[in-house]
């Protein structure tokens, strides 16, 4: 399992980029199959498309059993909504005897994060709004407890073409019992050259120009706007003095 980070090269851990160059196999969803398309010579590629991760995990172990060193990718970090836990279950399911190692990669998280500043110096939770694999009063339940809890979050997934009410409806469940003022943004194509940053509350954002690629970053009662960024104080300026 290798997780190729978010955007562009520069944040591929050198263990990401050893695991693939080790690889005779590579497997992968095709638009990360296409990112790493100059790392790809002399290797045996099996790609595939939206909702094909279970035929991409069984290819993989498949390959796997056949004796070859298979690299299963996925974006962002493998075990953060991508491949690493459906490998593992069905690897125990099926009582496989196969040597499984997870290369850990950026979150998409962290780097919408950078991009906006430090909004995530305190405790903070990260929710998927996608609710093709876990029911929607389950995520509310969640969304209930992080606005109880006062926490900053990230929400992936947070609107497609067959979802375009879930974010809405979550920002209003974030802002119960908290100030409708709490900064909000969203970041899209993290870490690309491509990125870029809407900006709101949780009161007044800009839903509509979210997409699938987007994540959505929500502060706490404490996170504010400053001229270098958003920012989540963590208190040292209040226990030692500036």
């Amino acid at each position: 399992m290798v997780g190729l980070g978010p955007g562009s090269e520069v944040h591929r851990t050198p263990g990401a980029l050893n695991a693939l160059v080790a690889s005779q196999v590579v497997v992968g969803y095709a638009p990360y199959i296409d990112a790493i398309g100059d790392r790809l010579d002399g290797k045996q590629v099996v790609r595939s498309g939206m909702k094909g991760e279970l035929e991409r995990v069984r290819q993989a172990l498949d390959f796997a059993l056949s004796g070859r060193d298979v690299a299963l990718v996925s974006s962002g970090d493998a075990g953060v909504y991508g491949m690493a836990g459906l490998v593992l279950e069905l690897a125990e399911a099926e009582g496989l005897d196969l040597s499984i190692e997870i290369i850990p990669g950026m979150t998409a998280a962290q780097a919408a994060a950078a991009a906006l500043g430090a909004p995530l110096m305190l405790d903070w939770a990260v929710v998927s709004l996608s609710d093709l694999m876990v029911p929607w009063d389950r995520i509310c339940r969640k969304l209930s407890g992080i606005a109880y809890g006062d926490l900053c979050c990230v929400l992936y997934n947070p609107r497609s073409r067959g979802r375009r009410t879930l974010l809405r409806d979550a920002l209003a469940i974030l802002s119960r019992d908290r100030p409708t003022t709490i900064p909000v943004a969203a970041v899209r194509e993290a870490g690309s050259p491509t990125q870029t940053i809407h900006r709101g509350t949780l009161g007044d954002f800009p839903v509509d120009l979210v997409d699938m690629k987007s994540l959505v970053v929500v502060g706490d009662s404490t996170t504010r706007w400053t001229a270098r960024g958003m920012i989540t104080p963590r208190g040292y300026v209040e226990k030692y003095g500036a």
